[in-house]
């Protein structure tokens, strides 16, 4: 029996993954802007982000945790969060919220959510709550590691189960990356601990500080295919599929 995988790569760190019938959605942000940070891709069309199955949200930063865009997805939307963030969605209206720690498994139907570790900052400035760094494995006919945001650590070695496709951030949203990031480098690194079949390259492409977008700076398109060519050579075997923000990877296997 032939087993499908869809990815939308809606943009940033936002991706619809859709296997066995489940619709997954991470780190929703689907304004045009958040604070000084404009959207430089085409906006979010949101009708096709319906009827989703849950939310998952790998840590409180702005651009990974927006309040005025969960809300879009309603209040009955079931959201899995870190530990520690909880609080603030209730307070915002938010009510379908299961907290989780690295290691802790949820079920959707046939499929299997799992937290695993990130190592970044789980700060939400500059007055908001700390809580867990996550990122998500996805399993089910097939598998998907979200990475949400994240510097390499050794325990992505024990990741491989085999893995199917990984998403893996190689830039962010200006012009330097702060600590807790991966580099294209650093990305095409961790290719040689998960050693995925296939790899799709994330958060880059989507935003830049105001004034900056018209600009078109390097780190706006240039991540993707730094990274492509590092994991040719750190990861021969593995598949690299740039996927531009509003574009989508369809896999059979």
């Amino acid at each position: 029996m032939t087993s499908s995988l869809h990815i939308k790569y809606v943009g940033h760190a936002t991706l619809l993954v859709e296997m066995n019938g489940v619709r997954v959605l991470t780190d929703p942000v689907l304004r045009d802007r958040i604070g000084h940070i404009r959207r430089q891709s085409n906006p979010v069309n949101t009708n096709g982000l319906r009827d989703i199955d849950a939310v998952l949200i790998s840590h409180m930063h702005y651009d990974h945790l927006d309040l005025p865009s969960l809300r879009q997805l309603g209040q009955n939307a079931r959201l899995i969060v870190p530990y520690g963030s909880g609080g603030i969605l209730y307070r915002n209206g938010l009510r379908h919220i299961e907290e989780v720690r690295a290691g802790d498994t949820v079920a959707l139907g046939d499929v299997t959510i799992t937290a695993t570790h990130a190592d970044h900052s789980g700060d939400r400035h500059p007055f908001g709550p700390r809580a867990d760094c996550l990122g998500y494995m996805i399993e089910g006919e097939s598998s998907v590691y979200f990475a949400g945001d994240t510097d390499l650590f050794p325990e992505m070695g024990a990741f491989r189960n085999p893995l199917d496709v990984a998403l893996l951030p190689v830039w962010g949203w200006g012009p330097t990356l702060g600590e807790g990031h991966l580099c294209p480098r650093r990305a095409a690194e961790s290719l040689q601990m998960l050693r995925p079949r296939r790899a799709v390259p994330i958060h880059w492409g989507t935003f830049a500080p105001l004034g900056m977008g018209w600009m078109r700076p390097r780190f706006l398109t240039d991540p993707p295919y730094d990274f492509a060519l590092h994991a040719n050579d750190l990861a021969p075997d593995v598949d690299v599929h740039v996927v531009h923000p509003g574009g989508s990877l369809n896999l059979r296997h």
